[in-house]
């Protein structure tokens, strides 16, 4: 005998763990509503505020025990003294709101102390003591989603802008918490159920509904892929502006490396000396290069000589680890002495990375070794200057060149694999009308479709693609 749930999960040709969802989100919605939960809302350290946020059914019980004014009212700002057994803790300021008017959706009581991180901790713990638990990760943003506050991509929106690497990507993850994505989203899905319902209809009352005709489905099917296409068409430069782009600095030691790392962030990061192989670890910083996150990597200096020592051959083993995965390499050699046998090994290396060559020292060159060098590269002084800011312009360029700089949809690799997910079923229902199989089986993918496109705002989920997503949160949010 089978379930209900396992019935419905075979007629819509669904895994059945998309349709336990519903009894999953009903079971955590009642197990939120028995916790009231507490946690420090803002960076822990010393400054001038601290918020403690308190949600779930017993927040206003909770502030009516530790704060010198009772009978909250939603709505006002109240000014006061967090009290322990009638001892002053802090000065505060408490904000009250009523569910459903709160972030949580819940009751919500934040408190508003000074950034202490003793104090902070103080009265997080006298909350605790009042009944409360301390909240997981992301369990606040969590609770939004679940009481309808927000869908799944605004909640992963939220994420977007407490980790954004550059302003560029704050700015196009807000549009996402403003719902542009779930806007979009929203009319792939009803678009779908709109077809589905059409051919459904049809199916099962066949007397009194005509099918629709294989070119109307077609045809609808198309401007849904073309909807998603559009999408997807930012995904590479989604990626990037998440995750940013990395720039090593490659060459043999005591070519300049240290010095070009040093005047690109226009500070001392790294040792410079005239000793080769000073550079013995990997070095690294964060630059906004036209919004995208640059990390630019200072390397070990290559060079294969036995006389080296344990410790400067792992900073070498490193060095060619770093080059295998960077999106950009700035080559160096040293003009002073020309483009030997060692830097063509190493150019050779990397000869099918996206590279910018680069002759230093051109201050100290001689004329051969100027005209000598090798093709395209830039010739350049750190000492002098000399063409500093034409390489910082070509590093811009081939920064820029690999991404689009304006993005209309931000989106992570969760969404773009279910929006993928959703894109294969409508191609294969589209395929399907091209035989003019059977409305009935050409419903099975539009009905995956749907399902697929739920799980980028959330009206399908599982339980561990949740649990991963809210993982990823910090405490407090």
């Amino acid at each position: 005998m089978i379930t209900l749930m396992e019935a419905v999960s075979r007629q819509w040709s669904v895994p059945l763990d998309y349709i336990l969802f519903i009894e999953y989100n009903w079971d955590m919605k009642n197990q939120f509503t028995e916790d009231t939960i507490s946690a420090v809302a803002t960076p822990i350290g010393n400054g001038g505020v601290s918020i403690i946020r308190i949600s779930g059914h017993e927040a206003f019980i909770i502030i009516d025990k530790i704060f010198s004014h009772q009978n909250l009212v939603p709505g006002k700002i109240y000014h006061g003294e967090i009290k322990e057994n009638n001892e002053k803790i802090d000065d505060v300021i408490v904000l009250p709101f009523k569910a459903p008017n709160s972030y949580t959706g819940e009751d919500v009581i934040e408190i508003q102390c000074h950034g202490g991180i003793h104090i902070t901790n103080k009265i997080l713990e006298m909350t605790i003591n009042m009944g409360a638990r301390l909240a997981e990760k992301g369990e606040y943003t969590k609770r939004a989603f679940l009481n309808g506050k927000m869908d799944l991509s605004q909640a992963e929106a939220v994420l977007d802008l407490i980790k954004a690497p550059t302003k560029k990507f704050a700015l196009a993850g807000a549009k996402n918490l403003f719902g542009k994505l779930s806007f979009e989203i929203s009319q792939i899905r009803q678009g779908i159920i709109d077809l589905l319902s059409k051919i459904v209809a049809a199916v099962d009352f066949p007397e009194d509904v005509k099918e629709p005709e294989y070119s109307y489905i077609e045809t609808e099917l198309q401007k849904l892929i073309d909807k998603i296409n559009y999408i997807l068409s930012f995904s590479n430069s989604s990626n990037v502006f998440r995750q940013g782009i990395k720039i090593v600095l490659a060459g043999r030691p005591n070519v300049g490396k240290s010095s070009l790392f040093n005047t690109l962030l226009n500070s001392e990061r790294a040792i410079v000396t005239e000793i080769a192989g000073t550079t013995r670890d990997v070095i690294r910083e964060t630059l906004d290069i036209e919004g995208i996150p640059v990390t630019i990597i200072d390397t070990a200096g290559i060079r294969d000589d036995e006389n080296i020592n344990k410790v400067e051959a792992i900073g070498i083993d490193y060095s060619k680890k770093y080059l295998d995965e960077a999106d950009l390499v700035l080559f160096l050699y040293d003009l002073s002495i020309g483009f030997c046998d060692e830097d063509n090994e190493i150019f050779n290396y990397i000869s099918d990375k996206n590279c910018i060559k680069i002759g230093t020292k051109s201050d100290l060159a001689v004329i051969n070794n100027l005209n000598k060098n090798i093709d395209n590269s830039v010739n350049i002084s750190v000492k002098t200057g000399e063409n500093i800011e034409l390489l910082k312009e070509k590093i811009k360029r081939s920064v820029v060149s690999q991404n689009l700089t304006e993005v209309e949809f931000i989106t992570n690799q969760r969404q773009q694999k279910c929006l993928e997910k959703t894109k294969q079923a409508l191609i294969d229902a589209q395929e399907a009308c091209k035989r003019f199989e059977l409305q009935d089986l050409i419903s099975i993918d539009i009905k995956s479709a749907l399902m697929f496109i739920s799980e980028v705002s959330g009206e399908v989920i599982t339980d561990d693609i949740l649990n991963n997503i809210f993982d990823n949160f910090c405490i407090g949010k």
